[in-house]
């Protein structure tokens, strides 16, 4: 599905260049969903590459948004360095048991080999069977786990802040390790055929450590990693709050930002404008409840704050739609952009 004009991908290039394109581009970061589109179970559907590409590209002509989510689960990066998944019939695979906790073990880490890993590979036919399909129609985003977050499925969230405070050794390695993994798997997308890669960093918000701790970590950490990244990325905190950080994030290289609902979109588009496009911050959870008419009047509250001048992508806050979020709602969030986010957006009122 696509509107009149101007192509999916055209439309997010000129809001990348914080300019006006024919209207707000929109993000349905929908994973999961596929799999009850085509009769699966979640397990089954992530099982072949097939049904990942064919679920992406129903989605998308369903709901007409401005993307494909070359994404899986997250812990398909884990799965590569020994992990486990748990599958539930109506929600997102989560990480099994954690791969290491001793110093030892630690150390011992060394990145997989992409060629050598089913599951990532996986992802990788799926993206290229997406591309097959969409073409340059629409980007393909893939995702990469930040090195500095990834490890909350390595090690347990508690173990890791004990190995992040107290032992540098274990956490030098750890990050060198998964430095290495991070670009590797994040050029073998764009290699598959993804336009931009979600470089998903929770643990750098600053929800879950300080603005310093982020300087002297997890900024460090991106700026080596994205620079090394032979394609265009957005830094995703999950929920996370980023608004006190906006300065170091820009700092990093990536060129999209994605926002918090627990933080105004307005502030964070005046902190970022002509530096980071915003991406955001519908949330989600509370999208399980919403009907179509209250989900027009997010969707006409966060163009009216973030919309005007471009440099803004309406997505979700978390960066996956939970499964029981209702169709009706992912329609009319689609059908409230097309009829609010149409520029230029001469409704918004100006603001002094």
């Amino acid at each position: 599905m696509n509107d009149i004009g101007p192509t999916s991908l055209e439309r997010v290039l000129t809001a990348l260049s914080h300019k006006e394109p024919d209207r707000v581009p929109f993000f349905l970061l929908v994973t999961i969903h596929g799999a009850r589109e085509l009769g699966l179970t979640i397990e089954e559907y992530f099982s072949d590459p097939r049904h990942m590409a064919e679920g992406q590209l129903r989605m998308r002509r369903r709901y007409g948004h401005d993307c494909l989510y070359g994404f899986a689960y997250a812990s398909v990066e884990s799965e590569a360095f020994g992990g486990t998944t748990l599958f539930f019939e109506d929600g997102p695979p989560n990480a099994g048991a954690p791969i290491a906790r001793s110093v030892d073990e630690i150390l011992a880490l060394e990145p997989p080999e992409i060629a050598d890993c089913p599951q990532l590979t996986r992802v990788l036919e799926a993206q290229a069977l997406m591309k097959e399909g969409i073409g340059d129609e629409a980007p393909i985003i893939g995702v990469a786990m930040s090195p500095f977050s990834l490890p909350v499925m390595q090690l347990g969230f508690e173990r890791y802040l004990e190995v992040m405070m107290e032992e540098p050794a274990a956490f030098d390695h750890l990050m060198k390790v998964n430095e290495a993994f991070c670009i590797a798997w994040a050029n073998a997308q764009l290699d598959a055929g993804c336009a931009a890669i979600c470089y998903f960093d929770p643990v750098s918000s600053t929800t879950n450590v300080t603005p310093e701790q982020y300087r002297k970590t997890g900024q460090q950490v991106a700026k080596r990693t994205l620079a090394a990244i032979n394609g265009p990325v957005a830094t995703h905190f999950a929920s996370g709050r980023c608004l006190p950080i906006i300065d170091d994030v820009a700092e990093t290289g990536t060129a999209v930002i994605g926002t918090s609902v627990i933080e105004d979109l307005g502030e964070l588009k005046e902190a970022c404008a002509g530096r980071l496009t915003v991406l955001g911050n519908l949330n989600g959870v509370e999208m399980r409840r919403w009907n179509p008419g209250f989900a027009e009047k997010r969707v006409k509250e966060a163009i009216a704050k973030a919309g005007p001048g471009g440099g803004f992508i309406l997505s979700d806050n978390h960066g996956e739609i939970p499964w029981q979020v209702p169709e009706a709602v992912l329609e009319a969030i689609g059908d409230a952009v097309r009829k609010w986010g149409r520029y230029p957006l001469d409704w918004v009122e100006t603001r002094g």
